[in-house]
């Protein structure tokens, strides 16, 4: 395990739901933008949850690939399929790469926060006694 790797992949996700979070509360808010941070939070927690397990990382940005490897690890990773932590990954590049014109609600928005958040709260949790809590 590549402690430093592990606690880099984990400030680059929170500086990704921090970007979220402060452009939700602008007049105007970017919703594609917040919504593609999100995302990118949720598969670089899990990512570094995968690091610290040894396991390599693939170049992929499919979050429900990412908590199967996951579930490999600790079945318990199958919670995040129930609060749809993979639906997220259409903001990886549908919403930046595809043809069709496609900006998320602000309520969509939220949302992918909410989600976020609680992909945060149970990765930490799995981390927690790793010395990872406040990375």
């Amino acid at each position: 395990m590549n402690e430093d790797a592990v606690k880099n992949w984990l400030m680059k996700a929170n500086n990704d739901l921090k970007t979220a979070k402060d452009e939700i509360v602008t007049d105007e808010p970017a919703t594609d933008t917040v919504c593609f941070h999100a995302q990118q939070y949720v598969e670089k927690s899990l990512k570094a949850f995968l690091i610290y397990n040894g396991k390599e990382i693939k170049r992929i940005h499919d979050i429900a690939v990412l908590i199967r490897e996951c579930t490999e690890i600790d079945e318990d990773f199958n919670q995040l399929f129930k609060i749809e932590a993979d639906k997220l990954t259409d903001y990886a590049i549908e919403i930046r790469y595809s043809e069709e014109f496609y900006i998320p609600s602000i309520d969509e928005a939220k949302d992918a926060i909410e989600i976020a958040e609680r992909v945060k709260y149970f990765i930490l949790g799995k981390l927690k006694n790793k010395g990872f809590e406040n990375a």
